[in-house]
């Protein structure tokens, strides 16, 4: 997440919000009234995206100040003060929906991704990563992927252009084509370059010795059983990255971990976000 990536980012949001004048603090706040105001959480939860938020003060107006309380992956309570913001009144509620916006969708992404890794972590035996998934919001992958490792989580790929993921779809493609799983991870290795990683994603163990021989760097189990995925990390011993994926809860995630894969991926972390409760109060 790149300072040019947030202020392009933040830049249209401010657009979509205003597009050409706030008609409503323009006509009940005098233009040179300046005002203070504090950021406060009104939930539990992991703060993100405190600077993302200062940006959309600065950038619909260079002279307010936005002073963090708290520092992102900071745990957060109700009636905690975030952050102070001083400036022209126009400016602060201006931007107030979009910082709003930012700062509470990453820290729900945060919050829940805290989640999953303590409960991974405090599992028997584990040693997994909790990872993300591409199922993000169009258009805000660069903020979702920095709010789960605020969280305490880890990125996976950012895009189909990072890595080689053979997923199900594909493999009915290629057995279209005639070419069997091992058959087609060789082709495949055949023609990127060394560097660049491969992962299959399989549903089945009868798939695994074809990855295996394959070389695949990872292998993805796909909506496995816990008994199956202990199997499978037996069936591995090492010779790949073992990934857990689908369907993947809070309730489940302590006992994929306790199988000993590597890392376990969840789409929710950010597919199905719920926004922490931050509010904008005067002072």
């Amino acid at each position: 997440m790149t300072p040019l990536i947030v202020e392009d980012t933040i830049r249209r949001a401010l657009i979509e919000d205003c597009p050409t004048r706030d008609i409503t603090s323009e006509t009940t706040i005098p233009e040179d009234m300046r005002s203070r105001a504090i950021l406060r959480s009104r939930e539990d939860g992991i703060l993100s995206g405190i600077d993302v938020a200062r940006e959309a003060f600065l950038l619909t107006d260079p002279s307010i100040r936005l002073t963090p309380a708290i520092r992102d992956g900071a745990g957060i309570h109700p009636r905690d003060v975030i952050a102070t913001i001083e400036g022209p009144a126009r400016g602060i509620l201006r931007a107030e929906r979009v910082a709003l916006n930012f700062l509470q969708r990453m820290s729900g992404i945060a919050t829940l991704t805290r989640r999953f890794v303590d409960a991974a972590n405090g599992a028997p035996g584990s040693h997994a990563r909790i990872a993300d998934t591409r199922k993000t919001m169009p258009g805000l992958r660069p903020f979702d992927r920095y709010a789960v490792r605020c969280g305490g989580g880890h990125n996976h790929r950012y895009g189909l252009s990072d890595a080689v993921l053979v997923k199900d779809n594909h493999l009915a493609a290629m057995r279209e084509a005639g070419l069997d799983l091992s058959e087609a991870l060789r082709h495949i290795r055949s023609r990127i370059g060394h560097t660049t990683h491969i992962e299959v994603e399989i549903d089945g163990l009868d798939q695994l010795p074809m990855a295996l021989e394959g070389g695949a760097d990872t292998v993805m189990f796909d909506n496995f059983g816990i008994e199956d995925i202990r199997r499978g990390v037996d069936m591995v011993a090492g010779r790949a990255i073992v990934e857990a994926s689908g369907t993947m809860t809070l309730d489940r995630v302590a006992a994929v971990a306790s199988c000993g894969v590597d890392v376990i991926s969840v789409g929710a972390l950010t597919h199905s976000v719920s926004a922490i409760d931050v509010g904008l109060d005067w002072r």
